[in-house]
């Protein structure tokens, strides 16, 4: 490890590098966090709060690796194997995730954004009930941690028909060529549609098929049915009590058939639809 400078204090950097990405600066965060490394060498603190700011930016592959120097300099690090799973997760390394998510809980059982990570990637394995107490625990540690609040079928069939009935009646006509289902989890293949990949925690609906303004009769293959999916466990988890949650239903739905119509994303946030 390099000597300190003169004028230079490590502990004051890291404070500054920490209070930074806490005000959502993550440009500072990392602005700091290299002329620390410069300085001090790959200093474990520095790493950490420099992958924690490339996630905040999206930037994932570069997380990934600052998040694995950190574990290669403290193995014992548990926040960092709690991170590399994050970022593992959100570019769909969900097999490569889950034993470093493992580490985290074996290393610090306290760590709430571990049971967290570990609750989503037990949803994509089909693990519910599993998935239910880690993501409790991760709550009940840690209240910013949003709270599941429960959607069953019935509930989510009284909102769709709501959300349609009170469209316009040409528009509802139209919506009977679209099938409306709910999953659990999205595909991976539906997430590895964008670049980079959507988070698979975030995305709430999908429109999939052709809209109306794209479809054409010289062309049958556009006519195909159309279909409206709607991710269940991700609705869950948008909202901290039950009629926030089924705002946001009404609002993924609508977002979808906006989609359906014809609507980008520019217009569906005009009308509130983003």
């Amino acid at each position: 490890m390099k000597g300190e400078e003169p004028g230079v204090d490590l502990e004051t950097a890291l404070d500054m590098a920490e209070a930074a990405l806490r005000r959502g600066e993550s440009d500072t965060t990392l602005e700091i966090c290299q002329k620390v490394l410069s300085t001090f060498g790959e200093h474990p603190g520095a790493l950490f709060l420099a992958a924690e700011a490339l996630r905040d930016q999206r930037e994932l592959d570069a997380a990934e690796e600052y998040y694995r120097r950190v574990t290669q300099i403290q193995p014992d690090h548990a926040p960092s194997w709690a991170g590399l799973a994050a970022v593992l997760f959100d570019n769909l390394q969900f097999d490569e995730a889950y034993p470093c998510v493992s580490r985290a809980i074996r290393l610090d059982d306290t760590l709430p954004d571990a049971y967290w990570w570990r609750g989503l990637l037990r949803e994509r394995r089909g693990d519910y009930p599993g998935a239910n107490r880690d993501l409790r625990r991760a709550h009940l540690i840690d209240p910013t941690f949003p709270k599941r609040v429960p959607l069953d079928d019935a509930t989510l069939e009284a909102v769709v028909e709501e959300c349609v009935r009170a469209l316009h009646p040409s528009i509802q006509e139209y919506l009977k060529q679209v099938t409306v289902l709910a999953e659990e989890v999205p595909e991976e293949d539906v997430l590895a549609g964008w670049d980079p990949p959507m988070p698979p925690s975030e995305i709430l609906g999908y429109f999939t098929g052709n809209s109306l303004m794209d479809r054409s009769l010289e062309d049958p293959w556009s006519n195909l049915p159309s279909a409206i999916i709607l991710y269940r466990r991700n609705i869950e988890r948008i909202a901290e009590d039950r009629e926030k949650m089924l705002e946001e239903l009404r609002i993924t739905f609508m977002h979808e058939v906006g989609h359906y119509l014809g609507l980008d994303e520019d217009d569906l946030a005009d009308r509130g639809l983003d």
